[in-house]
């Protein structure tokens, strides 16, 4: 049983993508929650169309939120960026690893799906890594996270007052009540639109001057880093 929340806004490309390798998996046990934000494009017609239960989204923090709140399926939440992709035979595999390590909650090593040597670079070497290094002292979560309900429920979801990296700061606190993990058996692919779009030593110098943040000062919860949800949102014609 598992319950699976993506919060959306115009992701009509991404999310049919991402529906597709759902849909695709060698597992069926679960259920689709679309956490929408307001999207103007085809996004709720295509979740529509995969059965998708939607509700109302917001932030990050609070489509996942509203997601987990009307989640009815077994004790697992599998949280998604509507940008992902899943290889085959992934929810088996992580489902497996996750029951045999004895894992609360949990997250992956991403990679980009888009084809380019300098995203792959950039992926392992400035997220990929660093987070193996740190998984046992510093957890980490991006793009795609599985965690127990009764422990996101103990911890009262995602802070909806974090402006940057809420899922990080999700991972940290759940990695003190329960155990953390990267899973090994899988990874997933995600879009590298941000990076390509506001450019790979800007986003890059964002996220590592939010992990100081977090480390020494606490959450951001101002809006010091100017990010937005909807960050490739195209000009009104």
């Amino acid at each position: 049983m598992l319950s699976i929340i993506i919060p959306t806004l115009n992701e009509e490309k991404h999310l049919l993508i991402l529906l597709k390798s759902i849909e695709k998996q060698d597992f069926d046990n679960y259920e689709i929650i679309i956490a929408d934000a307001g999207s103007k494009d085809k996004t709720l017609e295509i979740a529509k169309k995969y059965n998708c239960k939607i509700i109302k989204g917001g932030s990050p923090a609070e489509g996942r939120n509203n997601g987990a709140k009307v989640a009815k399926k077994g004790g697992l939440l599998l949280f998604l960026d509507a940008d992902v992709v899943l290889p085959e035979k992934t929810f088996r595999k992580v489902l497996k690893e996750f029951e045999k390590r004895k894992l609360k909650i949990a997250t992956f090593f991403l990679f980009p799906s888009e084809k380019g040597k300098l995203s792959n670079f950039l992926f392992t070497f400035f997220y990929n890594i660093p987070i193996f290094f740190f998984e046992k002292v510093l957890p980490h979560a991006a793009m795609g996270i599985l965690v127990e309900k009764k422990l996101f429920k103990k911890l009262k979801g995602f802070d909806e007052e974090i402006k940057l990296a809420e899922d990080h700061d999700l991972a940290r606190r759940a990695g003190k009540l329960g155990k953390y993990g990267i899973l090994k058996s899988a990874k997933l692919y995600v879009s590298d639109r941000r990076f390509r779009k506001e450019g790979w030593f800007k986003t890059y110098s964002k996220y590592l001057l939010c992990q100081g943040h977090m480390i020494l000062i606490g959450p951001v919860k101002s809006d010091i880093f100017k990010y937005k949800f909807e960050h490739l949102k195209k000009q009104k014609k």
